[in-house]
């Protein structure tokens, strides 16, 4: 049994299942790299891993933001800038891995894991709040 990193529970639901579906994914992705981390093959298939988190993270991102948008959701700036802060963060952190400067570590996992959770706990949460406040129960 591959260990994981995250365990999904109700309590990171936004109960938007659009958006949990795409949130349980990138969990999915986080533990799959942490999977291969603790088997000693991360640096077989971070570089694949990394991509498709890369390319899922800009779409869900995107996804939540078209609602921002669409639901004039009264934090968005705050959002996005979070948003690009960490595609920013995770780019770079492959950038180096490339070059050889980084390796996969205990605190690149801890970081993506930590980032996802209080993200999803903290502001996710608050837009959801906000969508359900306004009456919103589907996207």
């Amino acid at each position: 049994m591959k260990k994981k990193l995250i365990n999904w529970t109700d309590e990171y639901s936004v109960d938007f299942e659009l958006i949990d579906s795409q949130h349980k994914k990138l969990a999915g992705m986080i533990n799959d790299l942490f999977a291969s981390f603790t088997e000693g093959k991360a640096n077989e298939v971070v570089d694949k891993i990394l991509n498709e988190m890369i390319d899922y993270t800009d779409y869900h991102f995107k996804a939540e933001e078209k609602y921002f948008e669409k639901y004039n959701y009264s934090q968005t700036q705050t959002h996005i800038d979070e948003h690009q802060k960490f595609v920013k963060q995770v780019t770079d952190f492959y950038s180096d891995f490339k070059k050889g400067s980084v390796t996969i570590s205990y605190d690149i996992m801890n970081f993506l894991r930590d980032w996802f959770l209080k993200h999803i706990l903290g502001s996710d949460k608050k837009y959801a709040n906000e969508f359900q406040d306004k009456g919103i129960k589907e996207l």
